[in-house]
């Protein structure tokens, strides 16, 4: 006779979750599809009808959108520099981190706390001294100069999210591939890079979100088309092109897009490196 009361209160238990979990869908993906039915739409029908569907789908915001701004250059920039700024901070920072939390040496500590004071430093605070330097060294508007900014801001976070991954390895798997004769470099790509792959899916996907979405540093560093990146694309609709709304919300669509594809294609591999990572970090 207790068994239905249980579940009934259960099921009550459970429906200010269920209602809590349905408004953060809402305020997650809700902005998202407003914008996406606005790419769709007249500028008649956005300024008219905000929240309504369309009455026909007008792909010819998305054409717009590339005759207005030089899109597809600034795609392919966005694409060479994301790539290129996740490779060097994964193959660099994994390397880093897996040394701060295996290995004891003098210091050690020292260079953990520059890392987290990396984490604390705005970046409008170094927008000029990186200015000069990118300048002085003949990086300005060159896509390796955000590169080198990208992947030097993306350091902290990469570091402390793989270390503590990390730590959450046995150490006596490593030992037994030394007894077997491998050494730091055999080991480390044998036995770690493999257990590791949830840590580097989830501080690629950090890096990934902020080369591929970064606007100060892009617009400041490059200039003309040769260098700049998407989200600086997204500027060519502020003033001149503010009419074309239609085309603006369609060059939203195509920047955001990107990111939100590879978090869903690596989402569990995020969740799981976090869930690891919390355990022992």
């Amino acid at each position: 006779m207790q068994t239905p009361k249980k579940s009934g209160a259960g099921f009550l238990s459970g429906i200010p979750a269920g209602i809590f979990l349905v408004l953060i869908i809402l305020v997650s993906i809700g902005p998202f599809l407003w914008v996406l039915m606005s790419s769709v739409k007249t500028n008649r029908e956005i300024l008219t009808f905000s929240f309504r569907f369309a009455n026909g789908v007008h792909w010819r915001n998305y054409a717009n959108a590339f005759r207005i701004a030089p899109i597809a250059r600034y795609f392919q920039n966005s694409i060479y520099v994301t790539i290129l700024g996740v490779l060097v901070n994964l193959i660099t920072m994994g390397m880093a981190a897996y040394v701060l939390s295996r290995f004891e040496f003098r210091g050690r500590n020292l260079i953990r706390a520059f890392f987290a004071m990396g984490l604390l430093i705005p970046g409008a605070a170094l927008l000029l001294p990186l200015y000069t330097s990118i300048k002085a060294v003949g990086l300005y508007n060159n896509p390796w100069g955000l590169i080198v900014v990208y992947t030097a801001f993306g350091i902290p976070t990469s570091v402390f999210i793989m270390s503590s991954y990390y730590l959450t390895i046995p150490k006596e798997m490593e030992e037994s591939a030394y007894i077997d004769g491998a050494g730091f470099f055999g080991t480390f790509s044998t036995i770690i890079l493999p257990l590791a792959r949830p840590a580097f899916a989830t501080a690629g996907i950090m890096q990934f979100l902020l080369c591929w979405n970064e606007f100060q540093f892009a617009l400041t560093l490059t200039t003309g088309h040769e260098a700049r990146t998407l989200p600086v694309a997204l500027y060519y609709f502020k003033s001149a092109f503010a009419s074309d709304y239609g085309a603006m919300f369609a060059a939203i669509v195509l920047v955001s897009l990107p990111s939100i594809i590879v978090y869903v294609v690596l989402q569990k591999q995020v969740v799981s490196g976090l869930a690891a990572g919390s355990v022992k970090g």
